[in-house]
C-alpha cells in the first residue's frame, strides 16, 4: 500500500468534509431564522443534489484519463470559491433572489463534494494493494462521516459564536492550506487508467453495478427524506430546540453513524470467519426495513414522541450505517482496476439522485404531514432498497480472497 498516498487522500477528505458538514447546517439554520418555510428550505439544497449526479458520472471519466489528484484537487478548489461566495449574501435581498443565489452556490458546492467524494473513493482502490480494501473504504467512509457530524456542530456552533460570514471565510482558509499541500505531495498519476476510456462509458455498466447503484439510490433517498429538512425544523419549531442543541443531535447521529460504519469489517467478522458481504447486505437491509416501519408507526401513533424520535433515529443511523458500508465495499468489489473511476462515479451518481429525490421529498412530505409522513416514506424507500439488494450477484473470487486475508490479520 502506497501509505503516503492514502494520508494524503483521506486528510483532504477530512477537511472537505468537515467544512461540508458545517456549511450545510450553517444554511439550514440561518434561513430558518430569516423565516424561509421547509420547501423553501429544500430547493436551497436541490442544486447541490442534482449536481450530483451530473459531476459524479463526468467526474469519473475525467479522473480515469487525466488522474484523480486533478478531481480531488479541482473538488476543493470549488468549495473555496462557493464559501467565499457565499459570504456576500444580504439580507436584505428579495426571497427570489436570494434563495437563486444560495441555490448556485449550493451547485458549486455540489459539484466540489462529489469530485472530492469520487476522486478519494476510488483511489483507496488505487492505494491499497492486496487485501485491505475493505478495512480502508470502512475507514475512510466511517471517519468521514464521523467528521461530517463533527461539522454540522461546528457550523451551528460557529453561527452563533462568530456569525454567518466569519464562518465562511475560516472554512475557506482550510481549504486553502489543504489544496497546497495536495499540490506539493500528491502523486500526479494516482487513479489514471492506462486506457483511455470513451465518454459514452459512463453509462455502460454491468449489471451488477446497475443492481447496486439502483439500491443506493433508494437507500439515501430513504435517509434523506427526512434527515435534510424535516428534521431539524421539527426540532427547532415543533419541539423549541435551539441551534446548538439540533447541530449537536445532528452531529452525534453522523458521528455515531461514522463510529459503526468504521467497525463494520470487524462487526461482521465472527471468530476469525469470513463473512459473505453480499448475504450480509441482504440481511441487515431486512433489520434496516424493520427498524424504519417501527419508527415510522410509533411516530404516527404519537407514542413518547421525543423519546422515540430521538431513540428510534439513532437505531436507524446504526443499522444504516452497516448497510452503506456494505453497499461502499461492493461497488469496489464488482470494480474492475482500469474502469474503478468511471464505476465509482456512476454508483455515486445514483447515490446523489437518491438524495435529490430524498431532500425534495423532505420538504414536501413535511409540509403535507409533518415528521410521521416523511418517516412513511423513509420506510417504503428502504423496502425497496432491501428488495433491490436480492438480485446482487456473488463478489468476484479474487476479491474474497483478499477480505478473507485481511479479516484473519485483524
Amino acid at each position: 500500500m502506497n501509505l503516503r498516498n492514502y494520508i494524503l487522500v483521506t486528510a483532504g477528505y477530512w477537511v472537505f468534509t468537515l467544512t461540508d458538514g458545517a456549511l450545510r447546517m450553517l444554511v439550514l439554520l440561518h434561513f430558518n431564522d430569516l423565516g424561509y418555510s421547509a420547501v423553501q428550505i429544500a430547493f436551497l439544497f436541490l442544486a447541490y443534489e442534482f449536481m450530483g449526479i451530473v459531476t459524479n458520472l463526468l467526474g469519473g471519466w475525467v479522473g480515469s484519463r487525466r488522474g484523480l489528484n486533478v478531481t480531488l484537487i479541482a473538488g476543493l478548489t470549488t468549495q473555496i470559491f462557493s464559501l467565499a461566495a457565499m459570504g456576500f449574501l444580504s439580507d436584505d435581498w428579495p426571497v427570489w433572489f436570494a434563495v437563486t443565489f444560495v441555490m448556485a452556490l449550493q451547485a458549486l458546492s455540489g459539484v466540489a463534494k462529489d469530485l472530492t467524494k469520487m476522486s478519494s473513493k476510488s483511489a483507496v482502490k488505487e492505494v491499497a494493494g492486496d487485501g485491505g480494501l475493505f478495512r480502508l473504504v470502512a475507514i475512510l467512509t466511517g471517519s468521514k462521516n464521523a467528521l461530517k457530524g463533527v461539522g454540522f456542530f461546528l457550523g451551528a456552533g460557529l453561527l452563533s459564536w462568530i456569525g454567518y460570514v466569519a464562518t465562511l471565510w475560516s472554512m475557506a482558509g482550510a481549504l486553502a492550506v489543504t489544496v497546497i499541500a495536495l499540490l506539493l505531495f500528491l502523486n500526479a498519476d494516482i487513479g489514471k487508467a492506462k486506457k483511455k476510456a470513451p465518454l459514452r462509458s459512463i453509462l455502460s455498466k454491468s449489471s451488477e453495478i446497475n443492481r447496486l447503484s439502483a439500491a443506493r439510490f433508494f437507500l439515501f433517498g430513504s435517509r434523506d427524506i427526512w434527515f435534510v429538512v424535516a428534521l431539524p425544523v421539527f426540532l427547532a419549531n415543533e419541539l423549541g430546540w435551539a441551534h446548538e442543541a439540533v447541530g449537536a443531535f445532528l452531529s452525534v447521529w453522523v458521528i455515531g453513524y461514522g463510529m459503526v460504519q468504521s467497525s463494520a469489517p470487524r462487526i461482521l467478522t465472527r471468530n476469525g470467519q469470513t463473512t459473505d458481504e453480499v448475504l450480509a447486505t441482504r440481511q441487515w437491509g431486512f433489520i434496516l426495513v424493520v427498524t424504519a416501519t417501527a419508527l415510522a408507526t410509533l411516530v404516527a401513533l404519537d407514542v413518547a414522541r421525543t423519546w422515540v424520535v430521538v431513540i428510534g433515529l439513532v437505531t436507524f443511523g446504526a443499522v444504516f450505517a452497516m448497510n452503506s458500508a456494505l453497499h461502499s465495499f461492493l461497488v469496489l468489489a464488482y470494480s474492475n482496476d482500469e474502469g474503478v473511476a468511471l464505476d465509482v462515479g456512476f454508483y455515486y451518481s445514483a447515490n446523489a439522485a437518491g438524495r435529490l429525490v430524498g431532500t425534495l421529498l423532505s420538504g414536501l412530505l413535511f409540509l403535507a404531514g409533518g415528521l410521521p409522513v416523511a418517516l412513511a416514506g423513509c420506510a417504503v424507500f428502504v423496502a425497496l432498497t432491501w428488495l433491490l439488494t436480492l438480485r446482487l450477484p456473488p463478489i468476484p473470487e479474487n476479491t474474497e480472497a483478499s477480505l478473507a486475508s485481511v479479516k484473519s490479520s485483524d
